[in-house]
């Protein structure tokens, strides 16, 4: 009877979590002229896969696994199940009998059915999974599949995108580099800053230099400036340099309580 009332309630949050998903992950692509429901990062991490169903379903599989395991291990959802893993399958199954990601990818109506049912689909799974696992195989699956999800997000995703920034093109890959070495040093992954290689490189190539694309470029350098500094960034690189920390730096950081 547990099981049961937990496979209809999660059910029922699944198809509203994922109808929303869907929907909101397809407007992101008709902005500024719609406004959009999502995050910034899954607009660019979904523009990577470039329309590969493939692509996007190895994308969120690999998120899945690590947000299995805090489902499991915690028995709490982690942010990946709404913005890689829901977005990026129902894509994929979208894409599967249409790859022209104008009439699927960028559609909230057809995002927004195929979301619902992925979304019934993983949110009962990790759901009724992590409520059937004895408390004493909680602790070995987490130990099981933490150390591999961590593996694939911080080593192999990072690989994967760098290849795909080189492959987008000069502009592309040389930016994706750069901000990729970048986010690894600040941020620990290079994920995110090859992202913003790509869309900015993509962009010059696709409109040039305009006001439009110099905008995003200040906007990633400034992100990468603010994040260097919220987390200590340059405090420890002039450490790694060999070199004493000035007291104004010092007396700065801690207004900001850092």
């Amino acid at each position: 009877m547990h099981i049961l009332i937990i496979t209809v309630e999660s059910l029922i949050v699944g198809l509203l979590v994922g109808l929303a998903t869907g929907v909101g992950a397809a407007r992101m692509f008709n902005a500024p002229v719609v406004q959009a429901l999502g995050a910034f990062r899954t607009l660019g991490e979904m523009n990577a896969c470039e329309g590969d169903p493939a692509s996007h379903f190895s994308f969120g599989l690999g998120f899945f696994f690590n947000a299995w395991a805090s489902a499991v291990g915690a028995g709490a959802f982690t942010q990946d199940v709404t913005h890689r893993v829901i977005s990026n399958w129902s894509a994929s199954v979208l894409l599967l009998k249409n790859k022209n990601v104008a009439e699927t990818v960028h559609n909230p109506k057809k995002m927004g059915l195929s979301g619902a049912i992925i979304g019934m689909i993983v949110v009962t799974f990790l759901n009724v999974t992590s409520s059937s696992i004895p408390s004493s195989l909680q602790v070995t699956a987490v130990k099981v599949l933490v150390p591999a999800a961590t593996l694939l997000i911080n080593t192999v995703m990072p690989i994967i995108f760098w290849l795909a920034a080189i492959d987008a093109g000069r502009r592309s890959g040389l930016l994706g580099t750069i901000f990729g070495g970048l986010a690894a040093l600040i941020m620990g992954n290079a994920v995110p800053g090859t992202v913003l290689g790509i869309l900015v490189g993509k962009g010059v190539d696709e409109i040039g230099w305009t006001k439009t694309t110099k905008l995003m470029l200040i906007a990633t350098i400034l992100l990468f400036v603010l994040s260097g500094f919220f987390r200590s960034f340059d405090l420890s690189a002039i450490k790694a340099f060999g070199m004493g920390i000035p007291q104004w730096l010092k007396d700065f950081h801690s207004i900001f309580g850092n």
